[in-house]
């Protein structure tokens, strides 16, 4: 019987799919507004499951504070374009600079995380229970794709405010 991937496997999952929603958004001749939609979904997703679960464990266990400070701007910056994405469509004048700008910025954010001396390596150095926060991150997807099915909420900022977001509680 495999093993249920921890808390890193799973958000590295998430960055491989992305990316390949990505690329195919880019070679795309047609139906673009369904792939950036579901790219949309994706990252809200897991933005908010990193934000509510994996960024508090990393900060709780230690992980470099400017590190995860900077992650959550990155997050913030992704959601102010998913806002502009969401509230648009490929026929707008921008919508395709808009799309290509998020993934210039996810990717920059992918390797921020993913680099020697980054976010998972400082997170496994911090010895942090990654099987609990993997059920944790999963169990949080699963609410969320259900709970977004009809459509996703406008995106909620950390650090940013912005006409088109919604400040998180407390931030």
């Amino acid at each position: 019987m495999p093993s249920k991937p921890d808390a890193i496997s799973l958000l590295k999952a998430d960055h491989r799919k992305v990316e390949a929603l990505f690329e195919k958004y880019e070679n795309a001749r047609s139906k673009k507004a369904d792939l950036a939609r579901q790219i949309c979904m994706e990252l809200t997703i897991h933005t908010i499951i990193e934000e509510e679960i994996f960024y508090p464990a990393c900060r709780e266990a230690g992980v470099d504070n400017d590190m995860m400070n900077e992650a959550n701007v990155e997050h913030d910056s992704a959601k102010m374009l998913i806002a502009e994405l969401e509230a648009g469509s490929p026929d707008d004048e921008f919508y395709d600079a808009k799309v290509k700008v998020l993934s210039e910025e996810i990717r920059h954010h992918v390797r921020e995380e993913e680099k020697r001396g980054g976010i998972f390596t400082e997170a496994r150095k911090a010895d942090l229970d990654f099987d609990m926060l993997g059920d944790q991150l999963l169990a949080r997807r699963q609410e969320l794709m259900a709970a977004f099915e009809s459509g996703l909420p406008r995106p909620m900022t950390v650090t940013m405010k912005a006409p088109a977001l919604e400040q998180r509680p407390g931030a």
